[in-house]
């Protein structure tokens, strides 16, 4: 199964920031779209990620004085993307090694979805769900 598989199953929409916005705003983006992480573009170009285990530690380390902050502040600025020509396998060792739980999937430079480790999970789950029922029906119908 391909990244675009997922994609087309879950939608492409992805809610971003721009480097400008407030922690606090961000924080209430995460609780309004029920999301861990939100890309930080500027136009359709992707400038970081940040999740809320970064807003965590910076509370931790900074203060409440970090809900005035701009989300550049706390983004990661190396961003680990795909492409929807990506297999979840590759994908899944990809957040596997790097510690990592949500992807963006880019193309030529423009973000195009993303794709967080639930969405690898379901997948899988869908793919040994589909392999189950089938070797059922194998057994079933005698081969």
């Amino acid at each position: 199964m391909r990244i675009a598989d997922i994609l087309r199953n879950k939608g492409s929409a992805v809610h971003t920031v721009a480097p400008g916005t407030t922690v606090c705003e961000l924080i209430g983006d995460f609780a309004r779209f029920n999301i861990g992480a939100m890309v930080v573009c500027e136009g359709k170009t992707v400038a970081g990620i940040v999740t809320e285990r970064d807003v965590v530690r910076a509370l931790h380390e900074r203060g409440p004085s970090i809900l005035a902050a701009p989300a550049h502040e706390l983004m990661s600025r190396t961003v680990t993307t795909c492409l929807p020509s990506d297999s979840v396998d590759s994908l899944a060792e990809t957040m596997t090694e790097q510690r990592i739980r949500h992807l963006p999937v880019v193309v030529d430079a423009r973000l195009v979805g993303i794709v967080s480790i639930g969405d690898v999970v379901k997948s899988r789950i869908d793919e040994l769900q589909t392999e189950r029922d089938q070797l059922a029906s194998y057994i079933h119908d005698g081969g």
